[in-house]
């Protein structure tokens, strides 16, 4: 498995996870958890797939680490946990630039622009990223 082929999966499972924020309401009162805004089981197929994929490409390779974060993910998306479905590709992130850093993988520049544009798009669907909504609550 290289790093574009891993790169390719996570812009995958970003556009499940921007396709499925779209669909959810902007203000979700604290008491209340939607429970009836779930991924559609084709959605929740595609992930899946693409996270099988991925787990089967990066066996014996030093990929291999984001495994268990891969599957978190996609655990809380079949529930439709937003958070707990950004949180795990978030420490992919950090986890793939680590590995840059430490020189155990090899990143081109394209890939790096992408490894920070992922991060921005996550960054933006995450529950409170809602720049309409700064100053709200602040009374009258």
């Amino acid at each position: 498995m290289l790093t574009g082929e891993l790169l390719d999966a996570i812009g995958g499972l970003t556009a499940h996870i921007k396709s499925y924020a779209a669909k959810l309401p902007v203000v979700v009162h604290l008491g209340a958890l939607p429970s009836g805004v779930k991924p559609s089981f084709e959605a929740v197929d595609s992930y899946e797939t693409i996270v099988t994929r991925v787990r089967s490409l990066s066996a014996g390779t030093p990929y291999k680490a984001l495994n268990e974060s891969l599957v978190l993910s996609l655990e809380a998306f079949e529930i439709g946990n937003l958070l707990g479905t950004i949180q795990p590709l978030l420490a992919v992130l950090d986890h793939l630039e680590r590995m840059q850093r430490d020189r155990d993988i090899e990143v081109g520049g394209r890939d790096e622009k992408r490894l920070t544009e992922y991060r921005v798009a996550l960054h933006k669907v995450l529950p409170g990223n809602r720049p309409e909504l700064d100053g709200a609550g602040g009374g009258l």
